[in-house]
């Protein structure tokens, strides 16, 4: 059972993740990812770090959120976990540009009712 004292550590794995992504691409488009596998590969770990990190929060955290779309954030860890080799770089390219700065404001809003 996840404990909810564990929640905090979770958010913080998250944003810090968040973080690190959001630095490494400013001024990246999806061709610099698709032409770099090393850059694709960390952009993808640090993504699965998000999705194993909301998966570690507590259920009671989750309901108590539900702005946030904790199951596909765990959906999209899962894919890139188990279906390694089907991500496509476009969808994770579109997560990155267009998901990360909200899910990050929620993230350090969550962090601030701490």
């Amino acid at each position: 059972m996840r404990e909810p004292v564990k929640d905090k550590g979770s958010l913080a794995h998250m944003l810090d993740a968040i973080d690190t992504i959001l630095k490494r691409c400013a001024g990246m488009t999806l061709e610099n990812i698709d032409a770099d596998k090393v850059v694709y590969g960390g952009l993808a770990y640090y993504t699965m770090i998000i999705g194993e990190a909301a998966y570690m929060l507590s259920k009671e955290f989750k309901d108590a959120h539900p702005a946030t779309s904790w199951r596909q954030i765990e959906g999209m860890r899962h894919h890139i976990v188990h279906g390694y080799f089907q991500v496509r770089k476009d969808l994770l390219w579109n997560v990155i540009d267009n998901d990360l700065q909200p899910l990050k404001e929620q993230v350090e809003s969550y962090l601030a009712e701490m």
